[in-house]
């Protein structure tokens, strides 16, 4: 599929080389997905917005096969990871497990961006947004980009939304993501995504003192490094502001949202009315039609025993000997 006219007028207009990389970020509780590309910069600006038609699951990263959870996360897209044959028209495999998830001890297979509008743990968009999408992506990896990056969240990552979600479990994982939000809003560049310590760590360069090249072990300690120091003190300048207006809300109290939002999964309010019934209650998909329980926060590491990891472990291993209601596709090749 060819870019259309309008598409490429608005390449045009915004600076942008046809051939120049891109970079994708998805906002689960906004329901959209965002697609950047370089201008003649260098740096990355919005090209558009897509509404997102279906994505599966709560707010949260996935843990396990079959838990329905679309991917949170840091996701590198190469052209082998771009199925023009999907069974829902066209796809693009998020990578999902990266080496933070694998060292995490979190599995699942087939995690999407693809049409159709139907979601078991993808991000589901009409087919002809992930034609244009899959266009761009193409378009991009022909050029001197060899990979572009997905950056998948919960939500926008800004102060407020994250006092209205302060008690939920995920809380810390969600704040380790904000870092490379934070670099990449404050700079317009794709940041640099490395593994250490079962964590992210963003834009680390090695010390200038330092011999010997880094190495960095998804489970072992991370080694020393620094951060360019124009991205450090931009993305620093950002995280003090958003800290600031995070703790006045917190200070008046604002309203916390629930931490389940008790429906399987969501879609922008353009498509509610045209497809309805595609959202569904979690109860129809959980044990015995059993509701989440309240959670008091949690660490988000959860292959050491913490209480995450007990209670997500014992409920994928009731729904997997469960004759669950709602089958998953994401074992399955798109």
């Amino acid at each position: 599929m060819e870019l259309s006219r309008e598409l490429l007028s608005l390449l045009q207009q915004k600076r942008m080389p046809k051939h120049s990389p891109i970079l994708v970020r998805i906002f689960k509780e906004e329901s959209e997905l965002e697609v950047w590309k370089q201008d003649v910069t260098g740096h990355f600006q919005m090209l558009k917005v897509y509404p997102i038609c279906r994505w599966s699951g709560d707010l949260g990263p996935k843990l396990h096969e079959g838990d329905r959870q679309a991917p949170e996360g840091f996701y590198t897209i190469t052209s082998q990871l771009m199925n023009p044959n999907s069974n829902y028209y066209l796809a693009i495999n998020t990578g999902f497990p990266n080496s933070f998830d694998r060292a995490n001890d979190r599995d699942g297979t087939f995690l999407m961006v693809h049409g159709d509008c139907w979601s078991s743990g993808c991000y589901a968009m009409t087919d002809e947004q992930i034609g244009e999408i899959y266009s761009l992506a193409r378009d991009a990896l022909l050029g001197s980009q060899a990979s572009f990056q997905i950056q998948a969240y919960p939500f926008r990552l800004t102060p407020a939304n994250l006092a209205r979600h302060r008690t939920n479990p995920n809380m810390e994982f969600w704040k380790m993501l904000k870092i490379g939000n934070d670099h990449f809003e404050a700079t317009r560049l794709e940041p640099k995504v490395t593994v250490c310590d079962r964590r992210y760590v963003f834009d680390a360069y090695q010390p200038p003192n330092l011999p010997q090249p880094l190495v960095f072990d998804p489970t072992g300690k991370c080694p020393a490094f620094v951060v360019n120091p124009k991205i450090a003190r931009l993305a620093l300048e950002k995280q003090r502001a958003d800290e600031v207006e995070y703790a006045q809300l917190v200070k008046e109290n604002v309203s916390v949202t629930p931490i389940y939002s008790g429906l399987d999964g969501g879609m922008n309010e353009v498509f509610l009315s045209r497809l309805p019934g595609r959202i569904i209650p979690l109860a129809m998909v959980l044990t015995n039609g059993s509701q989440l329980p309240q959670l008091p926060p949690v660490p988000w590491t959860d292959n050491d025993g913490s209480l995450a990891n007990k209670f997500f472990g014992a409920l994928l291993e009731s729904k997997s000997a469960s004759q669950g209601l709602v089958a998953s596709t994401d074992s399955t090749s798109r």
